[in-house]
């Protein structure tokens, strides 16, 4: 009886750690995101734009910085899909642009637009060849989330749908032998369609960090659950052997 006493509480201390630990890790979690909205807190305060030369900058990948820039926009439209507004489920629309400084081209953000239930995208895509002055927050480009399938699909005439933002796989599709810079430009939602030559279709335009993920309180609320869930194993398992020594 006392072995299998023993037995019961080796498997609570190990049910109990398991579910700590996954409240450390959502801890964490949280931590890392607050980090990340205060970094782009700090970016958007920052008066003076940086070159969108910085958008290369590999050692600055998960950095934010405000930027501006100008260029010639590609002949390409990308959509990706799944993508989260307001609760909505939509798609971005992703232009390239081919900086007058610097050799490897950056995405723009160009904005949301809802599906129907046809899911029919819409019909218009980036100004080609029109030539650009741009301004916005320098990114990464949304997490891929789970890797499976294929991450590019071809729609025809120069318009892809992404599953997931693989941008080493969009520079090989494109032919764009310099690649393509590691952060994405989220487009000023101020920049208004027309000012300052920017010609892009003005979708739901956001600098939203976070738009198709937890957010910190979140992480918060559910390491709260994985901790309780550590202190009721742990309660009744006592309870349980109390019982037990008075049925004895």
């Amino acid at each position: 009886m006392m072995r299998r006493l023993l037995v019961w509480w080796w498997l609570a201390l190990l049910l109990a750690a398991g579910f700590a630990w996954l409240g450390r890790w959502q801890l964490a979690r949280m931590h890392e995101k607050q980090t990340m909205l205060a970094q782009a807190q700090q970016a958007l305060d920052h008066s003076h734009p940086q070159p969108l030369l910085l958008a290369s900058d590999s050692k600055r990948a998960s950095n934010y910085d405000w930027s501006s820039g100008q260029g010639r926009i590609a002949n390409v439209t990308v959509w990706l899909d799944n993508q989260q507004h307001a609760g909505r489920a939509g798609v971005r629309m992703y232009c390239v642009l081919l900086p007058d400084i610097g050799s490897q081209a950056v995405l723009l953000d160009a904005g949301w637009w809802p599906l129907n239930g046809t899911r029919t995208l819409p019909v218009f895509g980036c100004p080609a060849h029109a030539e650009q002055a741009v301004r916005g927050l320098l990114a990464a480009p949304p997490a891929e989330g789970l890797q499976y399938g294929q991450a590019l699909a071809s729609l025809g005439e120069h318009r892809w749908l992404a599953a997931r933002m693989d941008v080493p796989a969009l520079a090989r599709a494109l032919h764009l032998p310099t690649g393509i810079a590691p952060r994405v430009l989220r487009l000023d939602p101020a920049h208004a369609h027309g000012d300052a030559g920017v010609m892009l279709a003005p979708g739901e335009r956001d600098l939203d960090i976070l738009p198709n993920t937890l957010t910190p309180e979140r992480h918060l609320g559910y390491a709260v659950q994985w901790f309780g869930l550590a202190i009721t194993v742990l309660v009744v398992a006592l309870v349980l052997t109390f019982k037990r020594k008075k049925t004895s």
